[in-house]
Formats: structure tokens, C-alpha cells, sequence
């Protein structure tokens, strides 16, 4: 699933070439995008809307019009969207916008999951709010944050971060890649981190998303950019997919386990099982551990 360096990439791209611009022609072919309403519905809508900015929050792409209208859409596990002129068909395509200087975005989903929602003017803040917490790469989230955002979970700390709720953007790929290098166990109790480890756990977070963007999102089996490139993220994994090769770090071979049902890799040395063995089931109060941070 496309994260948040993966999407903010896209949005990268997208944004100087939409700005400004109207959508012309609204094709939607799969009703499974924008349901429950009807397809020709929403791409009747959206014709005649000009873009006023391209943002993200978190995994959503935010298209925001001149009338005060939002198009949220999320790639989810194999959404991705080019632009171009004369794209070819493409059985995956499920929707494509003309342009009103007569380019297209075309949007292809091989797995049929991702989504597009209209939104009124005022929806947006809250229905992300709801679905979302902060974003780990604004300049207001701090480790003391991401310590406020850690209290009182017993939850392993990888799937703490997998909850979009406590970060936002945070998937399997990035998440394990930020432990490796704040050295933690990805089983580790989330509430067990002291104030030291968030600290190393908010600069892994920051550094790992960083790089991703860097290297403009890993492409591993449908994610592209807009204009069909791949990513090279990849190719800079320190420890996902990288099972029995061993550590940048200290050579140690990486080691693969489960964690919220998610394959996770980690460095049995840097990150040793210990840290989730010993932490003690008796923790410091909510309102202590936050005023240590």
C-alpha cells in the first residue's frame, strides 16, 4: 500500500501541473470507487471544477477546488494516478479527468480498493479528523507528542504506529524501517518506551519518511509516479524484505516476524527481543510518563 512518501511524491508531481487547471471530462468506470453514489453522478459534479491546490493528509490525496469542494481520494493497496497526453487504455483504469489543456489523469487500480469522495465545503477537516492523527513530519510534532500519542498503549509499538489514528502515513514499510533505526523491537509495549527511545523513535520516524520522499517512494509491485517511473526506495531498505541478509548496522542477519498480521523485519542485535521480554507489566501512570517526555 502506497505511504505517506509514496503519496507525498505523487503530490509533488501533480501539483504544478493541476493547479489552475478545470476538469473538463469526468469519466468514472468503476462503481466501486465513489460508491454508494453513482458513478456518472460524481464525474458530472466534478466537471467544470477548477484546482485551486493539491495537498495530503497523511495516505489521502487532497485535490481542492476553487468553489471550496474537495476530491479526497485514497490509493489504497494498488491505486496509483498518471498524467499525461494520449495515455493508452489500460484494463486497471477506472477513471480518467481531461484537462482543460487537454491532458489527462488517469486513475488505474489493479485490486479495485481505492476511493474517491466529494466533499462540501466544511467536510473535510472533520471527516479526517476522525480518521487520522498527526502528521509525523510537520514541524509541530515533537517526541513529546509522539509520547502523548504512545501513553497508555499495551499494544506492541509497531502496531501502535500502524494505527493511522497515531500517526499519520505510517505503513508496514516505513514503520519498520524507522524502528531498525531507533533501535527498538517491534514488539516492544508501546507504552514501555522511556524518554530517550522517543526521542530515538521520533528522529527514526522523521528520517525514514524523509528518505523515502528522497528517493521518491518504493516501488515494489504497482505503485509508479505520475508519469510511470518507479521509485527507488527499494533498493534502500535496511531491514524490510530483507530476511537473512545481514544488518547495515552490525551485520547480524535480519530477521522476519509477525506483528498486527504483518510481516516484520528487524535486526535481532540493533533491535534485540530482550526489550519486549523484560518490560515490566507495571507501568508508570498515564500522567507521569507525559510529564517525563
Amino acid at each position: 500500500m502506497p505511504e505517506l512518501p509514496e503519496v507525498e511524491t505523487v503530490r509533488e508531481r501533480l501539483a504544478p501541473v493541476l493547479t489552475g487547471r478545470r476538469f473538463e471530462r469526468v469519466e468514472i468506470h468503476d462503481p466501486r470507487l465513489v460508491r454508494p453514489y453513482e458513478p456518472a453522478e460524481v464525474a458530472a459534479e466534478l466537471e467544470g471544477e477548477r484546482v485551486a491546490a493539491v495537498e495530503r493528509r497523511g495516505k489521502y490525496l487532497i485535490f481542492r477546488f476553487e468553489s471550496g469542494r474537495v476530491l479526497l481520494i485514497h490509493l489504497r493497496m494498488t491505486g496509483n494516478l498518471r498524467h499525461g497526453r494520449g495515455l493508452q487504455d489500460d484494463p486497471h483504469r477506472r477513471a480518467v479527468v481531461r484537462l482543460d489543456d487537454g491532458s489527462d489523469v488517469s486513475y488505474r487500480d489493479v485490486r479495485r480498493f481505492g476511493t474517491w469522495l466529494l466533499l462540501e465545503p466544511g467536510e473535510l477537516e472533520p471527516y479526517l479528523a476522525a480518521k487520522v492523527g498527526e502528521e509525523p513530519l510537520d514541524v509541530l510534532f515533537t517526541a513529546a507528542r509522539l509520547g502523548g500519542r504512545l501513553a497508555g498503549r499495551r499494544a506492541p509499538v509497531k502496531a501502535a504506529l500502524l494505527d493511522q489514528r497515531t500517526l499519520a502515513g505510517m505503513g508496514n514499510i516505513y514503520v519498520d524501517e524507522a524502528l531498525w533505526r531507533a533501535r527498538i523491537h517491534p514488539l516492544r509495549p508501546a507504552e514501555s518506551l522511556d524518554r530517550n527511545e522517543l526521542r530515538r523513535l521520533h528522529r527514526g520516524i522523521r528520517a525514514a519518511l524523509e528518505h523515502g520522499i528522497a528517493r521518491q517512494g518504493s516501488t515494489l509491485r504497482n505503485y509508479a509516479l505520475p508519469d510511470g517511473a518507479a521509485g527507488s526506495m527499494q533498493d534502500e531498505f535496511r531491514v524490510y524484505g530483507r530476511g537473512g541478509e545481514p544488518c547495515d548496522r552490525c551485520g547480524t542477519p535480519i530477521a522476519k516476524t509477525r506483528v498486527a498480521g504483518r510481516g516484520t523485519w528487524f535486526c535481532p542485535s540493533c533491535q534485540p527481543a530482550a526489550q519486549a521480554a523484560t518490560s515490566s507489566p507495571s507501568r508508570p501512570s498515564r500522567s507521569r510518563r507525559q510529564s517525563s517526555v
